[in-house]
Order: C-alpha cells, then sequence, then structure tokens
C-alpha cells in the first residue's frame, strides 16, 4: 500500500515538472474516468438490490391497490331490552353504529364490489378512495346467501382490478389479501397489504360464535385478515383477483392465520345480476337433505340422504324420490349436506343439476332442471303475528337444553305457518340472513324486507344448526 502511494506521488511530481519545464505533457491521470466508472458500478449494483426487492407479490400488491377502497358504514342498531320476556313487536329504542370494511373496484364507472356484511342495515355509505377521496356510495343491491353486495360512487375512469380464476388456485401458491383493517385510525386511505399461502380450497363453514351464516367453497389462507379487511380482495401472484376476504376463525377477534375468502366466479356473477336486476334470483331444487344431524354419518351413507321432495317440483319431475342418497351433484361428491349447498349456491335459475344416486342397492343417475324459488304461502303480517318469542336466558337455555347463549325462543305459532315456513316450536332463531338475531325484539325489524327478497332464517333445533329459506309476497 505505502509503495502504491509513493509511486502515486512520484507520477504526479513528474508531470508537474514536466508541464512547468516546458516539455512534453505526461498523459493525464484518469482519476476522474476511475471514479466514473465506480459510479456506474455501484448504479448497477444499487439497480440490482432494487430489482431484486420487487419481487411478484410486490408487483401484485402494486397492480392491485389502485382500486382497493375503503368504506364507512353508519347504522342503528336496536338496543336489547333485559327482561326474557320481552316479545320482539314491543317498541325499543336503537343506537347509531360506525362500521367499516374494505371494497375493490369493478368497473371504472364507480361500481364497486364488497361483504353483504359490510354494509348490512346501513343508513349512510361513505367510499374513500386510495386519493383520500370521500364520496358518497348507493348500495346497489345485496346477497346475504353469498355475503356479496354491489355500491356505486359517482366517479368515472376509476382504475379497476384484474380479475383471475379462484378455479385453479394450487395449495401452496403464494395469495395477496389487501384491505383497511383500521379504516381512518392509520391516518391515510392506503390498503394495508398481507402475503400467505393458499392453506386449502372449497371450505365450508357453519355458523358459530359471532361468524353467522354458511360459508361454503371458500379459499382458505393464511394470509393476514382481520375484521376491516372484509370485501377487500384477494388476488394471486399476477395481482390478479381470485376471491373476496370475508371471515376468519378466531378467539382474540384478530388474526390467526384462518381466513377465508369468496371465489371471484361467485362474486362476479351475482354482482351481475345485482346491477342488472336490483337483487339476485335464487335456484329452486324442490328437495330437502339430511343436515348437520347427519354429517357424522357420511362414511356409512356414502353420501346425502333426500329427506323431503316437493310434490310437482324440480325434483319430482326428475324422478327423484324421499330416502334416494345422493352421491355426486355436477361431478361434484356430495359428502354432507353443506357440499349440496355449495352446488346449489352457484346455480342459476334454469341450470340444470346432474345427481348421481343410489336406490336400495342400485344407482341412477338424474338431471333436475331448476326453477325460482316459491313464495311462502303465508303473508309477512301474518308470520309475524303467529310468532310468538321470547328470550334465551341462561333459565330457559338450562331448561330447555340450547346450545346457543342468545336468540328468540319460538316459544307458539300457528300450524299454518309452520308448514308455510318450516320453522317449529321450539326451535331458537339464531340470525336471520348473516345478522345475529340477539333478543325475540329484533326479529321484526330483521324480517323487514323488500317483497321478493329471499331471506334465510338460521335456527338451532334439538341441538344442530339448520335454517330455512323464505321469501315474502
Amino acid at each position: 500500500m505505502l509503495r502504491y502511494v509513493w509511486r502515486s506521488l512520484f507520477g504526479l511530481a513528474l508531470a508537474a515538472g514536466a508541464a512547468s519545464c516546458g516539455g512534453p505533457e505526461l498523459p493525464p491521470m484518469r482519476v476522474t474516468s476511475a471514479g466514473a466508472q465506480t459510479t456506474a458500478g455501484a448504479a448497477e449494483a444499487q439497480s440490482a438490490i432494487d430489482l431484486s426487492r420487487r419481487t411478484a407479490l410486490v408487483a401484485a400488491a402494486d397492480r392491485a391497490s389502485p382500486a382497493v377502497v375503503s368504506i364507512n358504514v353508519t347504522s342503528r342498531q336496536r338496543a336489547a331490552r333485559r327482561s326474557p320476556w320481552d316479545f320482539f313487536f314491543v317498541p325499543e329504542g336503537a343506537r347509531v353504529v360506525q362500521g367499516h370494511g374494505t371494497g375493490f373496484v369493478i368497473r371504472p364507472n364507480g361500481i364497486i364490489v364488497t361483504n353483504q356484511h359490510v354494509v348490512s342495515s346501513a343508513e349512510r355509505v361513505v367510499v374513500t378512495l386510495p386519493d383520500g377521496s370521500d364520496l358518497p356510495a348507493t348500495v346497489l343491491g345485496e346477497d346475504p346467501l353469498t355475503d356479496i353486495a354491489v355500491l356505486q360512487i359517482n366517479r368515472e375512469n376509476l382504475p379497476r382490478v384484474a380479475l383471475g380464476r379462484s378455479t385453479d388456485l394450487m395449495i401452496g401458491e403464494w395469495v395477496v389479501a389487501l384491505g383497511n383493517p383500521y379504516a381512518y385510525l392509520l391516518g391515510n386511505a392506503e390498503p394495508t397489504v398481507t402475503v400467505g399461502v393458499v392453506s386449502a380450497t372449497g371450505r365450508n363453514i357453519l355458523p358459530g360464535g359471532d361468524q353467522t351464516g354458511l360459508y361454503l367453497d371458500m379459499i382458505q389462507t393464511d394470509a393476514a385478515i382481520n375484521p376491516g379487511n372484509s370485501g377487500g380482495p384477494l388476488t394471486n401472484a399476477l395481482g390478479e383477483v381470485v376471491g373476496v376476504n370475508s371471515s376468519i376463525f378466531s378467539s382474540t377477534g384478530g388474526s390467526v392465520g384462518l381466513g377465508f375468502a369468496i371465489p371471484i366466479e361467485r362474486a362476479v356473477r351475482v354482482a351481475d345480476e345485482i346491477i342488472r336486476s336490483g337483487t339476485v334470483r335464487r335456484a329452486w331444487v324442490g328437495l330437502e337433505v339430511e343436515g348437520a344431524r347427519a354429517m357424522r354419518d357420511w362414511k356409512s351413507q356414502g353420501g346425502v340422504v333426500v329427506v323431503s321432495v316437493a310434490p310437482d317440483g324440480p325434483a319430482a319431475r326428475a324422478g327423484v324420490r324421499k330416502n334416494d342418497v345422493l352421491l355426486e351433484a355436477n361431478s361434484r361428491p356430495l359428502r354432507n349436506y353443506l357440499d349440496w349447498e355449495a352446488v346449489k349456491l352457484d346455480l342459476h335459475v334454469g341450470d340444470a343439476v346432474a345427481v348421481e344416486l343410489r336406490r336400495g342397492s342400485s344407482k341412477a343417475s338424474r338431471r333436475i332442471v331448476t326453477g325460482d324459488l316459491p313464495t311462502v304461502t303465508a303473508e309477512k303480517i301474518t308470520v309475524l303475528q303467529d310468532l310468538q318469542l321470547i328470550n334465551v336466558t341462561p333459565a330457559i337455555q338450562a331448561e330447555r337444553s340450547i346450545r346457543s347463549d342468545q336468540g328468540a325462543l319460538i316459544f307458539r305459532l300457528s300450524p299454518q305457518v309452520s308448514r308455510a315456513t318450516g320453522l317449529q316450536p321450539g326451535d331458537v332463531i339464531l340470525a336471520i340472513n348473516r345478522t345475529p338475531v340477539r333478543s325475540a325484539s329484533e326479529v321484526a325489524s330483521l324480517l323487514n324486507v323488500r317483497p321478493g327478497q329471499v331471506i334465510r332464517i338460521y335456527v338451532e333445533r334439538d341441538g344442530q344448526v339448520t335454517f330455512t329459506d323464505l321469501v315474502f309476497r
């Protein structure tokens, strides 16, 4: 090192001497050129580092983020009374509740998809764009059965998400969840990004705890999904949306690595129908199968048992009978009633269902062409007058051996309403659509829906959760 410095100084001295004596100049030192080469090399190295940091997941988040919005909702909730004998028709006060969630733009003219439970009972909805703009939103329609709602804001030329496919997802591939778990508390409108893998597909989730309603054929991921992420997109590594983040399993209220998303094909189908007609027509098959009670018997049955067939309904016309065992539907094996409900959920009115069934010792194939879900024969007001409900309290829970610690016990109802609705005395109403029923007094307001809208009532019956679908005139 010392030798190198001495030689450099010696060279500088020679150059200086030659210049002062007027002799021929020595070639100039290439200090500047070497510095430029060093700078260029550092720039190339930094560029390589930056390129290595920009992974596929960074690109995916960058592609989807401009179309992700925050949703703020104002609604009213009834303040439950304390008396266990309060019937649902007793008037009571309400309190204003603020909620929030996430959505994403699917059409540049301001059409947004989110979860139905985000905007349920909303009196006012405000959408915050990534640039911080707050815009009032109109709820074009909602479908509680699939947990999808469609909003519209008055803004054109918005960035929209790219749509992918959930049907070709691979277990273990990377996915990105985007959402606004803390909404305005974070101080900006940019979505939060979490990353994980596809843990499973085709998951069916029963109601339980604070989570109401069935979730069918869901995408399971370990990407962190928290309550405010509801309605946000789940993308693949290309930034294409493959699902709508909807629910989590958690004992703490936060993510524990069990997140679930609605397949994007279902969300888009429902959204298109809502945009077209404002509601979703529910396909009717005309048969009922054994519910939760039979789930443990699947291995012995090898399928799901038909317990009733509607006279002159689609299934009856196709030749399906009571006590037939359904083995497959549209090439999907039927392990329990949740698999059957998942098949029905994605049917349009008029679609055909190819079923494989066992009758006795022989097998057969049937083709069921679905129809419209029939309306209940009783008017809504008749149903309300005939339902006598009481709150579920610890004393009633113990007396009746009820598993749920809240809800509305059907104390009495007329045979006519029972036939029309499928409800029975002793049923405990747990939820209507995806709204939990915490007291008898909430039932009337939750049944206050538009004529023709599908209502799913979840009940506990003999210790098991079941449901009935109604369409009021």
